[in-house]
């Protein structure tokens, strides 16, 4: 069982510049995850867990895009200040933060990758990682292994993740759980948040210190 109070939900790049059908960044499925994220959201505030917003911002000049994003981005500039809004950087009203949720603005793909998340969740006395957002095989993915890397133990709200096909997405969720992410649904996180979730990486770190 994992602890409300030693998890933290991370919610990737669920911005209107990946959601709006008219971004050139737009992901096919992403729109239709916002009630399942809204849920594990709605729950997770219930616990008094700790909630961060792990967003994207790019530079009206594109200075910061990634060179393979590039030429798709330029066809209107998605998740900058010069663009409309309704492809901005903003999250919908369901999934806008609260006063008391952690905003982390990531340059690349994975939540950890030059930001100080892992300092923050460290300090919090945080083990485990609840990713969701878009995309699987990307942002969510590259979280994943950069959290089990650090560390932490990392679970995967299957049906509040999305990617460009379901073909994709079912891979990479396999992928994700045969490396030790433990997967399940937006409602049985909202029934029981991580009651049923083995708290490896701490069990381990005993083992380990019980045997010096």
């Amino acid at each position: 069982m994992i602890e409300p109070g030693k998890a933290a939900v991370v919610i990737i790049d669920m911005q209107n510049g990946f959601l709006n059908e008219r971004s050139s960044l737009c992901i096919a499925g992403a729109q239709a995850t916002i009630p399942a994220c809204a849920r594990v959201l709605q729950a997770a505030r219930k616990a008094g867990m700790t909630i961060v917003h792990a967003v994207r911002s790019y530079a009206d000049d594109g200075s910061n895009v990634e060179p393979c994003r590039y030429d798709t981005w330029m066809r209107g500039r998605p998740l900058s200040q010069v663009c409309e809004s309704a492809i901005g950087t903003a999250e919908p009203a369901e999934l806008a933060p609260a006063l008391e949720d952690l905003i982390v603005v990531k340059p690349s793909f994975s939540a950890f990758f030059g930001t100080d998340l892992h300092e923050i969740l460290r300090e919090r006395g945080i083990g485990t990682v609840v990713l969701l957002g878009t995309t699987t095989p990307n942002c969510i993915r590259s979280s994943c292994y950069d959290a089990l890397s650090l560390g932490y133990n990392v679970a995967v709200i299957e049906d509040a993740t999305s990617s460009r096909t379901q073909a994709v997405q079912e891979s990479n969720i396999a992928d994700m759980a045969f490396i030790g992410a433990y997967v399940l649904s937006s409602d049985e996180f909202s029934k029981s948040l991580l009651a049923d979730m083995d708290d490896v990486a701490e069990r381990v770190r005993r083992s380990i210190d019980a045997n010096r």
